[in-house]
């Protein structure tokens, strides 16, 4: 048996020692790993650390800073910071309609438009100040938001119905595209204009809004400001525009019922009527060679619409004297309506004129209107606009040509006997003390010695 224990294999005994140094190389490989690793790992978390302290203090102070200047400001908007803010922008008034491209959008009064600040928390609506100012921006919306006509929308509503240009186009909107609100609530909008028409989109009409800029609200909410909607037409469809009033310079196609290159018009032009004021100077001197200028292609309705847009016209503040010699005179406003004659060293208010004599004033009616050019050019205050013709007083203006006798002059069914005169009632009196304008129609048979007038009076303030 002990032969047995000490009998050893050389071969045997070198393989065991073999693999107890591969065990102890891994073991010893493994354990120095380990200790670099976590050597490494301390290093880095203490590189780490300083770092995500510093990004945390400079998060919680920037937090700090916002919570701060929000609670800074007035105290009526220290609750609306924690609540559904009450304030809104809003366009003070109405915009100026139709809206052509090219052309000044502007409001109801002609004037840039306005942008106010409102708070709807009570009743009536007020003016909100504001503690800084802020800035605001302008931009065109669908013309079908908000659906329903609802007022509850949010930021990310508004903004997903702004429009921009089509493909290959300039901006939809140009001009002063932002403005700056101050502490008072209000601000105007500089020049706008709209580069392209409506029709291309859904709902055929814009809105122009306004919205106040990122990170100016100051942490409040405040809700933006739409006009109405409104239909944007190409600028040439402004060319052919009536004016309302007219000006006396106006080109006469500016009226109603005569439209631009038109029969109406050609015919007008061909005769010299040109402008407003030769289409009312010749409806009062001779209002049956105007209707025969234009035709029987105008009836009666579209006559009677289109003299009563030509009275809407704006006066202006001239007169202008006629003279006769050294004795004679007589003053015209500028549709060719008489104001006052100086006849035989006498000065004749339109109140006594139907006293002096007759066949004369019309002469000299006729001459200044031949002479026009030429007439003395005098200055003194009209009302803004001639008195407008209702229905019955048109045909009370219109009786010297729809009332033909066998002559051809006129024969007034609807006149008034004033001095022996008959004269047509074409203008309703007015409660305010009124002085009288004389116009004298001329007939194409009128001829120096007897003359066929068919006179109308208008009242105007007292100068």
């Amino acid at each position: 048996m002990a032969l047995k224990r000490f009998f050893n294999d050389p071969d045997s005994d070198k393989d065991d020692s073999s693999r107890s140094e591969r065990r102890i190389r891994t073991r010893l490989t493994s354990v120095i790993g380990e200790v670099v690793m976590m050597n490494n790992f301390k290093h880095f978390t203490t590189a780490l650390e300083p770092m995500l302290r510093r990004v945390v203090h400079e998060e919680v102070e920037r937090g700090l800073s916002r919570c701060t200047r929000s609670f800074a400001r007035s105290p009526s908007l220290r609750l609306q910071a924690l609540e559904t803010s009450t304030l809104e922008l809003k366009f003070s008034k109405n915009l100026s309609l139709p809206i052509f491209t090219g052309t000044k959008i502007v409001d109801q009064d002609g004037a840039p438009l306005q942008i106010i600040l409102v708070d709807t928390m009570g009743s009536p609506v007020v003016l909100a100040t504001l503690p800084n100012p802020i800035k605001i921006e302008i931009m065109v919306l669908d013309g079908d938001f908000p659906s329903n006509d609802r007022n509850d929308w949010t930021s990310e509503e508004f903004n997903r119905h702004i429009v921009r240009e089509r493909t290959g186009r300039r901006p939809l909107l140009a001009g002063d595209l932002s403005t700056i609100m101050k502490g008072n609530g209000v601000t105007s909008v500089g020049d706008l204009e709209l580069t392209d028409n409506s029709s291309w989109i859904r709902s055929r009409r814009f809105r122009i809004g306004a919205r106040v800029s990122s990170g100016s609200n100051q942490g409040v909410r405040i809700r933006e400001a739409m006009t109405e909607p409104f239909i944007v037409k190409d600028h040439r469809g402004e060319l052919y525009k009536k004016h309302h009033p007219p000006s006396l310079k106006d080109e006469v196609w500016r009226l109603e019922k005569i439209g631009k290159e038109g029969a109406f018009h050609k015919k007008l032009s061909v005769a010299g009527i040109n402008t407003v004021q030769d289409f009312l100077k010749l409806s009062v001197v001779d209002a049956l060679r105007l209707r025969r200028i234009l035709g029987p292609g105008m009836s009666e309705k579209m006559w009677e619409v289109t003299i009563k847009h030509a009275r809407t016209c704006v006066m202006g503040n001239k007169s202008y004297v006629y003279r006769s010699g050294h004795e004679s005179y007589i003053v015209v406003n500028p549709i060719c309506q008489v104001e006052q004659a100086f006849v035989d060293g006498n000065l004749y208010s339109t109140r006594e004129i139907p006293t002096v004599n007759r066949p004369y004033i019309e002469n000299l009616v006729r001459q200044a209107y031949s002479n026009w050019g030429s007439l003395e050019e005098t200055e003194v205050t009209y009302p803004n606009e001639l008195p407008q013709l209702p229905q019955g007083d048109v045909e009370m203006y219109d009786a010297n040509f729809r009332h033909q006798g066998p002559s051809g002059r006129g024969v007034d069914y609807h006149t008034a006997g004033v001095g022996g005169w008959h004269v047509e009632q074409a203008f309703a009196a007015s409660p305010i003390e009124s002085t009288y304008q004389i116009g004298y129609s001329i007939t194409e048979t009128s001829s120096d010695g007897e003359l066929g007038p068919s006179s109308f009076i208008s009242r105007s303030p007292r100068m």
